[in-house]
């Protein structure tokens, strides 16, 4: 897909690397002056640099490093017209029941997978209001759409982030501000290489059966997830916002079986 985004501004968080850097390659593929931002200054740079965008160095957590950023985004170009809402994490070693679910864990998750995702958003919303125009693309999961077992902070993190998409779009959409959200399945990624698909992951003895329920009968790639945020992002994408975009394989479409 090819979209003209030619002189827009764009800004997406966790852009390092997996989901976030096909994005932000993708938006500044087709024109968009990207800010790929992280909190690896290392990797962000990197990305950047091969990216063809700006790197920033953001912790998503830190009101003032927000600030900071959208302070350099508008000196630069006097505007913001997307914003991707891509940083999360997930427990790698706490995949347990609830009662077992340790509190500093789930403070960790919410903060980077939700209440960043408000406190970004919070900042670019009042550019895109005196602007009168902008995209707000939130990287939400299958898991706030269907519950996943031993994850009780990233599902409720991200249960919470695709209905604070539906309240933005509600607020926002009188302003010209179109608020969206994308919920990938399960994609390549570095990180579920380390659960799954590496011959080395904590899991991989399971992913043939996670496997068995998408019915396209394999993992996603970053890319996918990036051309559906290209399509949230085009000039022609004028009237679908408070949407779940759900890009996961059919995984969710209903119980898939072969009998």
């Amino acid at each position: 897909m090819q979209a003209n985004l030619k002189d827009q501004v764009a800004l997406v968080t966790g852009a390092a690397n997996g989901i976030g850097k096909s994005i932000a390659d993708v938006l500044a593929a087709n024109g968009a002056n990207v800010f790929y931002t992280d909190i690896n200054k290392s990797a962000v740079e990197e990305a950047a640099g091969c990216g063809g965008g700006y790197p920033l160095v953001l912790d998503v957590t830190d009101s003032a490093q927000i600030e900071s950023a959208m302070e350099t985004v508008l000196g630069r170009f006097q505007r913001l017209d997307i914003l991707v809402n891509n940083a999360g994490i997930n427990t790698l070693n706490h995949r347990v029941t609830i009662d077992e679910f340790p509190r500093q864990e789930w403070d960790r998750i919410i903060a980077v997978d939700l209440t960043a995702a408000y406190e970004v958003s919070r900042a670019a919303s009042k550019i895109m209001r005196r602007q009168r125009t902008g995209r707000i693309i939130n990287i939400s999961s299958i898991g706030g759409v269907v519950p996943l077992r031993l994850q009780c902070a990233f599902t409720a993190a991200k249960a919470g982030l695709n209905n604070l998409t539906r309240a933005m779009a509600i607020e926002l959409g009188r302003d010209g501000i179109l608020v969206n959200a994308i919920a990938p399945g399960s994609i390549m990624t570095d990180g579920t290489r380390k659960l799954f698909y590496g011959s080395d992951g904590l899991f991989h003895e399971n992913v043939q059966r996670m496997i068995d329920h998408i019915p396209l009968g394999r993992p996603g790639t970053t890319e996918e997830i990036a051309q559906a945020a290209l399509f949230l992002a085009a000039p022609e994408n004028t009237y679908l916002t408070g949407h779940i975009l759900v890009v996961d394989g059919g995984w969710t479409a209903g119980y898939h079986r072969d009998f």
